[in-house]
């Protein structure tokens, strides 16, 4: 089994990648994602002096004499950030959140180290660089790690979540989710004080078998929403970053907001809309239309061939018999072979997918994931 504070220890890099892999299902054993699942929420704690001494050193002037009470234990201590319940004088109930460290700099070079890694093994085994591509990967964790680094990109993650809220009200119905008060004046880039939501995080329902699946699929509609309507969404979805109140979704951690083109969001809606209704050459046309380069007609009808073979039994099986996060891989990776070439903004949509895909393992391995969503298509389909 992992050793998590091993992983701690090698630094916030390793932990990112952790967490990453804790809904890989699709290729790791149930235990092992459970496991490294302990890095979203329950990382090394500061001590009750220190977590004082960071507000009156990173904090603004007199922050502390803001509030009323300051719980010294921690509500949740995640691989940046920890989080305290607190009281402000006027009454209201809220929690600080605090960067633990100065990460940035032993982050950025831990990731030149792993790059310069990864270009050695790509100079050796080309093929990766198209299939895998670690250094997309790699980039794609490196910018939205250093983006939740500053706490300010919160709460303007969090302005832009809700003024597309605010948008498509009236469009489609959004009411599952909602929006906490942020303390702008109290916050800055290392302190961000909000309002305290009383309730619990997917991560924690999972973990005590208690995520109804249908909440699960409340959380797909909205995210599918924000993706696929909008094309903006939750950069890091993973389920310590979602919370469930008195009947609401509220997303926590929001410095990372993802964008993707018109050309990814458009493509991976038809690929799903047509893989909802097994329309499997559909599909296959689907993905290639997310390529920034189209295939001679020689060349297609080969991929469709092997395409077709990918999804031959794919209708109306469970997520526990068949992944669509394993299925998503073995596509990409047939695509890329084939000569197609995808953007870098394929990579965000692909993490999200393959959290939600894990959620669903977790939390019904029996549902039929792509037909239950398939009331969802039809409604994004009117909007997209």
């Amino acid at each position: 089994m992992p050793d998590l504070e091993y992983i701690q220890k090698l630094g916030l890099l390793a932990v990112k990648l952790g967490q990453v892999h804790a809904l890989r299902i699709d290729f790791l054993s149930r235990d092992k994602c459970e496991h490294l699942a302990k890095l979203y929420r329950r990382n090394a704690t500061l001590p009750k002096e220190n977590f004082r001494n960071l507000l009156q050193l990173k904090g603004k002037e007199n922050l502390i004499e803001q509030f009323s009470y300051i719980d010294d234990t921690p509500l949740a201590s995640a691989s940046i950030g920890q989080v305290h319940k607190a009281k402000l004088k006027n009454g209201a109930d809220v929690v600080i959140k605090a960067v633990k460290g100065n990460y940035k700099d032993n982050f950025k070079k831990d990731v030149r180290s792993l790059q310069k890694l990864f270009k050695l093994i790509i100079l050796f085994y080309p093929k990766l660089k198209k299939v895998a591509n670690p250094l997309g990967i790699l980039k794609d964790i490196e910018e939205y790690t250093i983006s939740e680094l500053n706490l300010t990109h919160e709460v303007t993650g969090r302005k832009e979540l809700k003024r597309i809220f605010d948008e498509l009200k009236g469009k489609i119905d959004l009411e599952k989710l909602d929006f906490f008060t942020i303390y702008e004046d109290l916050s800055n880039e290392d302190i961000l004080v909000s309002e305290y939501i009383e309730g619990e995080t997917f991560d924690e329902l999972l973990d005590k078998n208690k995520l109804p699946y249908d909440l699960l699929l409340d959380l797909f509609f909205v995210h599918g929403t924000y993706m696929f309507v909008a094309g903006t969404f939750h950069g890091d979805i993973h389920p310590g970053n979602v919370i469930y109140s008195h009947n609401k979704l509220y997303f926590v951690d929001t410095g990372s907001v993802s964008k993707v083109s018109d050309k990814i969001r458009l493509g991976l809606f038809n690929f799903f809309d047509a893989l909802s209704c097994d329309d499997i050459p559909a599909t296959a046309k689907a993905l290639e239309s997310m390529s920034e380069n189209r295939l001679t007609e020689a060349g297609y009808k080969v991929f469709e061939s092997k395409f077709s073979d990918i999804y031959k039994e794919f209708a109306n099986k469970t997520v526990s018999q068949i992944s669509l996060t394993r299925k998503m891989m073995e596509t990409i990776k047939l695509g890329v072979n084939s000569g197609m070439n995808f953007g870098q903004d394929m990579f965000p949509i692909i993490r999200s997918l393959m959290y939600m895909d894990g959620m669903v393992l977790k939390c019904n391995p029996n549902a039929v994931l792509l037909k239950d969503m398939r009331q969802f298509i039809t409604l994004f389909k009117k909007l997209v």
